[in-house]
């Protein structure tokens, strides 16, 4: 029965989250069980691109990227995959409409990490952005209304900006390892090799400003997925905070990360936030 197979999938996807993503699945265990598993559907889709490009170094990368975007293709026409994690991806984008340049511009952004290592321009910079973090903030979106347009539209360019800022503190946080094993550097106009606290703060400053437009949305989103959504973001502020405080030298040589114990913390402070409306 197909039901049994969408179960293994949806089982598929789930796991994928808690084997990658200790806090991406904290956080997405405090959404609706509504929509819960929509959001590891989601997240599944992304991670394998992403492990693809990012992981797979034994293995000719484009050809498996290929491989995965065609299989895509034809799980989003056929409405059915024997991949599970695109079997459960395919039946997220339907049942909420999920727009298919989001897709597309979030494979394109993937493509261009098998070649491309650096960003030159704000405008390279910007559409690497958009398309491999904006666009996923917005396919989520999707399902956090619940496919409401007038709702999704309010709420689109809050959801671009959380997009934006955890994607940007991912770049700060894995820094040594985006240099010095994969070659890349995505801050245009920064010599990661001279990385100074002025260079650093200003990148800080507009992570900053990204998670206050992000901040507004969160407060606007359906009871569902308001505390899940507030929960990812104080994580990835907390992050940005002990990025704040690290010298620039620092972030260079080692990876900066929350220790479970702070997770669990952050946790209770922020579900007492939520109650109290102190978001």
């Amino acid at each position: 029965m197909k039901a049994l197979f969408d179960t293994v999938s949806h089982q598929c996807s789930k796991t994928v989250t808690k084997s990658y993503s200790t806090s991406f699945s904290l956080a997405t265990k405090m959404l609706s069980n509504s929509i819960r598993q929509d959001i590891y559907n989601i997240y599944g889709f992304v991670r394998f691109a992403d492990e693809i490009v990012d992981s797979f170094h034994d293995y000719d990368k484009e050809t498996l990227f290929n491989n995965f975007e065609n299989d895509l293709k034809l799980a989003l026409n056929q409405k059915i995959s024997l991949n599970p994690i695109l079997n459960s991806f395919q039946e997220t984008y339907h049942k909420y409409g999920i727009e298919k340049h989001l897709v597309d511009s979030f494979m394109d952004s993937m493509r261009l990490d098998l070649h491309k290592s650096t960003y030159l321009s704000a405008e390279e910079y910007k559409a690497y952005i958009y398309g491999s973090a904006d666009v996923v903030g917005l396919m989520c979106l999707k399902v956090f209304v619940k496919g409401d347009v007038v709702k999704y539209e309010s709420l689109k360019d809050s959801a671009m900006s959380l997009g934006s800022a955890f994607q940007k503190v991912n770049f700060l946080r894995d820094l040594k390892a985006d240099y010095e094993d994969l070659s890349r550097t995505y801050f245009p106009n920064t010599d990661l090799s001279k990385l100074d606290e002025a260079s650093k703060q200003e990148i800080i400053a507009d992570i900053e400003n990204d998670f206050s437009k992000g901040l507004q949305g969160i407060k606007q989103l359906p009871l569902e997925a308001k505390f899940g959504v507030f929960m990812a973001y104080r994580y990835y502020n907390q992050l940005l905070k002990k990025l704040k405080k690290t010298p620039a030298l620092e972030i260079k040589s080692t990876r900066i990360r929350v220790p479970n114990y702070k997770k669990i913390e952050l946790l209770t402070r922020s579900y007492v936030k939520y109650q109290l409306n102190l978001m």
